[in-house]
């Protein structure tokens, strides 16, 4: 199931539906840098390559993230 959920972003709103599992390793990865969600979502989009969606951004992200995890 996804979750959507809102974002200001460069002045504008945007809103990013991923599965509640990638959702959970953005917001611990944010809360181990000391960033609210909103921020770290914000330096995910900045960093993306133009052609890539935000939404695929994150997932991957949110996978690189879990495997640094499992060092």
């Amino acid at each position: 199931m996804l979750l959507k959920k809102s974002f200001s972003i460069a002045g504008h709103r945007t809103s990013v539906a991923l599965e509640a599992e990638f959702w959970t390793v953005l917001e611990q990865a944010a809360q181990r840098r000391g960033e609210t969600l909103t921020a770290f979502v914000i330096s995910v989009d900045a960093q993306r390559a133009d052609e890539r969606p935000l939404a695929s951004a994150l997932r991957v992200r949110a996978l690189k993230e879990a495997a640094a995890g499992d060092h």
